[in-house]
């Protein structure tokens, strides 16, 4: 598919993450106003309230769906209205179409935000999270660290999408600050386990999916793919030491819990969908109810950069999407099969997604193999896990024919410890 024309001229350069083909969805507030739901073209953010009010959608649905601080609302009235919604938006802001907008310079006016100076938000309500370990490659990587090569996968691995429950209460936006997290460790050498900041704090680069469907039991993967409303940057950060400790038997806890961060634009599969790729040949059969109907998916390069306090940038990662094991449709109806409900707002992280070679290992536990072969920074100082004022950004973008699918960045500064945890009783 080429590129689609819009008369934001912003939104036809090449380099543009933010062309017409794209149109994610997200969240901006002006100043003191109230937060609103809206869509990225260009340079630009357009307010998706202001159009409601003017009319635009007005044969769509009755009630106000835009004017709220979250998508839920949108979301919930199913894929034809987002269908619908991203077909009024491309003809309204393509060149030569609906000239409703284009033609209505009051409109514009109020409806156009520049980018620059919006104030991003978390685009959806996170009702419940669940983060996947779907990557082979990192499967494999920290299984060999731990239990060696022969026995670096489950003997479940294979056969189904792994994961856990997470929090969705310390889901946030990207740009939020990331404060160590405190808890207890135990070095292979001490007799007890001890308590502080976490020593070993570690990035994990995923994709998120957004589910906008509700279901109430189980569910094929075709179902579950129609489901999901679109996909967001996910960093799932890890504090190693922390998780090392608690997760026999139970798996991970306060070493996942403090803090997963996403980008602040939703882009639809719709988006996506010249970008959807096959999933791996299987290594032993699935069950049935796991077969894809058609490939599920994307083409979708991503890197992560490490940028120390007062230092320069470096590229610590680069990966792609499609190295995936299982896609966000097979671990969707996973998550469903035993009848557990999902909801309007669920995230369900991918796992971390790491390529075959050492560049595109998506976390330092990986990339410096567990602290034994630290990497090296751009100003020449070296990283095993992240310290202190520390950034941690990730960039996703799918290549186009003359366009690209950007996600914007995700990103998050770590900050120290809280300084008055209790060290008595």
């Amino acid at each position: 598919m080429p590129l689609e024309k819009s008369w934001v001229e912003a939104a036809n350069a090449p380099d543009c993450d933010f062309p017409l083909n794209n149109l994610p969805w997200g969240v901006m507030s002006r100043g003191d106003e109230e937060p609103v739901c809206c869509v990225a073209i260009g340079d630009q953010a357009l307010d998706l309230a202001a159009l409601e009010a003017a009319g635009i959608f007005g044969d769509l649905w009755e009630e106000p769906v835009f004017d709220f601080p979250f998508l839920n609302a949108f979301m919930e009235l199913g894929r034809p209205a987002w269908d619908a919604v991203r077909v009024r938006l491309t003809e309204l802001l393509a060149v030569d179409g609906d000239d409703r907008l284009s033609g209505d310079g009051a409109l514009q006016a109020q409806a156009f935000v520049p980018l620059a100076s919006a104030q991003l938000h978390l685009p959806f309500v996170v009702v419940e999270y669940t983060d996947f370990y779907a990557g082979k490659q990192h499967a494999m990587n920290v299984g060999t660290m731990f239990r060696g090569a022969e026995n670096a996968l489950p003997p479940n691995w294979l056969h189904l999408p792994i994961g856990y429950n997470g929090r969705a209460s310390s889901v946030v936006v990207s740009g939020t600050p990331i404060r160590r997290p405190l808890g207890q460790t135990k070095a292979p050498d001490a007799a007890v386990p001890s308590f502080g900041p976490s020593k070993r704090l570690d990035y994990e680069l995923e994709m998120g999916a957004v589910v906008g469907t509700p279901s109430e039991g189980p569910i094929s993967v075709a179902e579950a793919e129609d489901m999901i409303f679109g996909y967001v940057l996910l960093n799932d950060w890890s504090a190693r030491d922390i998780q090392g400790w608690e997760y026999v038997p139970l798996g991970p806890f306060q070493g996942k819990a403090f803090g997963t961060s996403i980008s602040p634009w939703v882009v639809s599969s719709a988006a996506l969908e010249p970008f959807r790729r096959p999933i791996p040949p299987r290594e032993v059969p699935t069950l049935p109810y796991l077969s894809e109907p058609r490939p599920g998916l994307y083409d979708i390069d991503l890197t992560a950069t490490l940028t120390p306090e007062d230092g320069a940038p470096t590229t610590i990662a680069r990966t792609n999407y499609s190295v995936m094991y299982w896609s966000a449709a097979q671990q969707l109806a996973h998550h469903a099969v035993c009848g557990c409900p999902m909801r309007v707002g669920d995230l369900l992280g991918s796992g971390t997604i790491s390529g075959v070679e050492k560049g595109s290992w998506g976390s330092l536990l990986e990339a410096s193999w567990g602290g034994k072969d630290p990497i090296t920074l751009a100003s020449g100082a070296t990283r095993s896990f992240l310290e202190d004022g520390d950034t941690l950004t990730m960039t996703g973008v799918a290549m186009g024919d003359g366009y690209r699918i950007g996600f914007g960045t995700c990103a998050g500064a770590i900050k120290p410890a809280r300084g008055d945890f209790p060290s008595k009783p």
